[in-house]
């Protein structure tokens, strides 16, 4: 049986790419609204009603408002805001974080994608605290970076606009000074620390890519572990998995650089451990589509989990830039 999606709010950023993944699929059906209908209510509705899944890429508000406007009790929703991602009502979309998780995903009918740089933080903390290498009430610093996708459309304009300031043109700017990204919530809660994490993200001059980097003083951690442990216990985590690597010691250390857009276009993420020679201190790193199994291909992932779908179906290629 082909299964009907619903992309409420298909036309941003997040919901193109989705579309991409999905409209030459032969097992499922798109539901689409003409361009005059998409922020009418009883249109809007309809759609969702009829959904056997629909997927929400909508501001934080306006995803709860098309939470309840669904009457239907065997429609399930993914959503890609912010809205849902510490609600214990609703199921975390991140099927890797734990050996539980996506048992709990194929069994939702309320799932919240999450965020792009949490994605990639959860991957990289939360193994080591549930093997006891992180204390949960150890501090936590998070240094990232995204491409200019990762704001939406009106980032995106202003950094495509021919016109713009010239501040945004440069290759990279640190924001979110004020130590309260709205990210921080989601990476506190599903990391299992005590603390919210010092975070620090920016923005890079380029479309889309993300690399994320947790910086570890191994001297500071109860036992002292060596990089190769740190190692060790982020591929246990993930081994087997499809979308989640983590790079062997020898080939993180025959790194010169990372390249933040390595893995554009794909559901991939890639884990490193890199350490200093005396082994006492490490640097956790993921590289990461923000759009990809940052946010699209995340979607796809969780849908295709709670329809009993093939996992890979609209994930094995890369989507074009």
């Amino acid at each position: 049986m082909t299964a009907r999606i619903f992309i409420d709010g298909e036309a941003g950023t997040t919901g193109l790419q989705i579309r991409g993944r999905l409209e030459s699929r032969a097992d499922v059906q798109l539901i689409r609204l003409a361009e005059g209908e998409r922020k009418d209510p009883a249109a809007r509705a309809c759609a969702l009603n009829e959904a056997d899944l629909a997927i929400l890429c909508l501001p934080d508000a306006a995803a709860r408002e098309a939470v309840g406007l669904i009457e239907n009790p065997q429609t399930r929703v993914i959503d890609a805001s912010t809205a849902y991602r510490t609600d214990p009502d609703w199921t975390y979309g991140f099927p890797e974080l734990d050996r539980a998780q996506t048992a709990k995903v194929k069994a939702a009918k309320r799932v919240s994608n999450p965020g792009c740089y949490p994605t990639g933080v959860l991957a990289l903390i939360r193994p080591l605290v549930d093997a006891g290498l992180l204390p949960k009430d150890f501090p936590v610093t998070v240094n990232a970076v995204s491409g200019y996708s990762g704001g939406g459309k009106d980032l995106i304009r202003r950094y495509e606009d021919a016109a713009a300031p010239d501040h945004l043109k440069n290759a990279y700017r640190a924001y979110a000074l004020g130590l309260a990204h709205k990210h921080i919530p989601e990476i506190r809660v599903h990391s299992g620390l005590d603390h919210a994490p010092l975070f620090v993200p920016a923005v890079g001059n380029y479309y889309k890519g993300m690399l994320v980097q947790v910086p570890l003083q191994l001297w500071a951690l109860p036992g002292r572990p060596t990089p190769e442990e740190l190692r060790k216990a982020l591929a246990e985590r993930f081994a087997g998995q499809d979308f989640v690597s983590v790079a062997s010691a020898t080939e993180s250390a025959s790194q010169e650089d990372l390249d933040p857009e390595g893995l554009n276009g794909s559901n991939d993420m890639r884990l490193h451990v890199f350490g200093n020679a005396a082994g006492d201190q490490a640097v956790l790193a993921a590289v990461l589509d923000n759009l990809g199994k940052g946010a699209s291909g995340a979607a796809v992932q969780n849908m295709n989990l709670m329809l009993g779908l093939d996992p890979q179906a609209g994930l094995a290629t890369r989507l074009a830039a």
